[in-house]
């Protein structure tokens, strides 16, 4: 402050300099002049009374915009220690899954693609279609979603799981499906089920993964590795020969569909659409087995 006095004093002297040597070239009245006209000490009194007024309203002045600086900076710190300094917001680890599933989604047709499984399915479907001791790594398996006419002609989305090798396979042939209006009685996870496959065919369901062995063995079956499907069980059965020579069926109530030269509904034989688009793709189909045939089920072999 006292700084901006000294600087502010030597300007007025500049200032009253500056007006003595305007006066003087325009011939006007100086001090000096001033003084032969008016007592000695008259003069000074004036001239101490100009220089300390003058003095008193710049220092005023300065005052003024120093007040006037302060009260701002006041204000600016106040407002600024009013705002609220957004949390960090951690992004959400379902949103973040849900980008990532969407960015690996391979979509063939609308309603109609396949994903690595989410934490959600895997949860669904361990200790149940999934054992923990399973050799199949999660990592090797697919979510499909299809959309199907169940046997009302009803559209549905349906959801089965199956090993990677075969996913576009699942999502050509069903879309070919779809197209021509090819009724399957429903396909939900046989986890629905408690992962029993006699339940899920009695239901007429459509699945394909369940961590199993091939019946009567300690062998593990292709389901168990998402290679094979078994399509409207109940209308397709398994057929064996029983020891004493009676018809063996599975499904229980699916005895009805064991005699394959007769026409019926919902029936797979080689004429019908489905069995030659799996066929196309090459895959098995388990009604051309000899010891026993298993009219539901398509397989395929990954090298």
């Amino acid at each position: 402050m006292k700084k901006e006095v000294k600087n502010g004093l030597l300007l007025l002297v500049f200032i009253i300099m500056m007006a003595i040597i305007i006066r003087t070239l325009s011939g006007g009245e100086t001090l000096a002049d001033l003084e032969k006209k008016t007592p000695k000490a008259t003069v000074e009194t004036i001239k101490e009374t100009i220089i300390e007024e003058t003095i008193v309203d710049y220092t005023t002045t300065l005052e003024r915009v120093y007040n006037a600086q302060r009260t701002a900076a006041e204000a600016i710190t106040s407002y600024l220690a009013m705002q609220v300094i957004p949390e960090k917001i951690e992004p959400d680890p379902v949103e973040l899954e849900a980008e990532s599933m969407e960015s690996s989604r391979t979509t063939y047709q609308e309603g109609f693609y396949y994903e690595p499984l989410s934490e959600e399915v895997k949860t669904r479907i361990t200790g149940i279609s999934y054992p923990t001791d399973s050799l199949v790594p999660y990592e090797d398996l697919r979510c499909v979603k299809i959309l199907h006419y169940n046997f009302d002609g009803i559209l549905q989305e349906g959801e089965l799981i199956c090993n990677q090798a075969i996913a576009q396979d699942m999502v050509e042939i069903f879309y070919e499906l779809y197209l021509a209006n090819y009724q399957i009685a429903k396909m939900v996870l046989i986890d629905a089920y408690g992962a029993d496959d006699n339940l899920s065919m009695e239901d007429n369901n459509t699945s394909a993964f369940n961590y199993r062995v091939v019946s009567g063995t300690s062998r593990l079956s292709k389901h168990a590795y998402g290679l094979a499907i078994d399509i409207n069980p109940m209308q397709n059965p398994f057929v064996d020969i029983n020891e004493d020579g009676s018809l063996y069926s599975s499904p229980a109530g699916s005895e009805i569909y064991t005699d394959r030269t007769i026409t019926f509904d919902h029936k797979i034989d080689e004429q019908d659409l489905c069995y030659q688009l799996f066929i196309e793709h090459g895959f098995i189909w388990g009604g051309h087995w000899k010891s026993y045939q298993d009219y539901q089920h398509f397989q395929k072999e990954i090298e």
